[in-house]
């Protein structure tokens, strides 16, 4: 959870505001050299966890449906294909690591909302965009509850 600061909730609570809220975007995975830190800004955003750089991005939030998980649609301007490159190069089988932040500019150490963190789930491309489903890797909601069952088989114990 995170500490919204007076000058932020008075930002978030004023009808008009010249607060300018950013989000953050962090594109990280072992194989990579370094994360991608990505704003939705004209000028980089130092932070004391680096520098994001400017950049096209969007998020599109799910419905609320209480029955999958939500998955949200993040739309990245493919006008420098480092970052579709970086992906497409990862290991079979592994998913780059996708973590959203909000803060604002007068205060970009922190946070508005988040750090929410998700896994891309698949991606998809063209000349312009690249477009990525993302989420929870886990399937939390068909998860069995308990983990285990318990049988003669391997839990003799228990039925004597």
């Amino acid at each position: 959870m995170s500490t919204i600061s007076p000058t932020q909730l008075r930002a978030i609570l004023a009808q008009e505001t010249s607060e300018v809220f950013l989000m953050c975007l962090t594109i990280s995975h072992p194989s990579f050299i370094s994360p991608y830190l990505l704003v939705t800004d004209t000028m980089p955003l130092v932070r004391s966890s680096g520098t994001f750089e400017p950049f096209a991005f969007s998020l599109n939030l799910p419905n609320q449906d209480d029955d999958s998980l939500p998955q949200v649609q993040l739309v990245i301007d493919n006008v420098d294909n480092k970052i579709l490159l970086a992906i497409r190069n990862l290991p079979a089988g592994t998913r780059p690591n996708i973590v959203m932040e909000v803060v604002t500019a007068s205060e970009p150490d922190t946070l508005v909302s988040g750090p929410i963190d998700f896994k891309m789930l698949s991606i998809d491309y063209d000349d312009g965009t690249i477009t990525g489903t993302i989420g929870l890797e886990d399937d939390i909601l068909n998860t069995a509850i308990p983990g285990s069952t318990y049988t003669p088989t391997n839990s003799p114990g228990l039925f004597i």
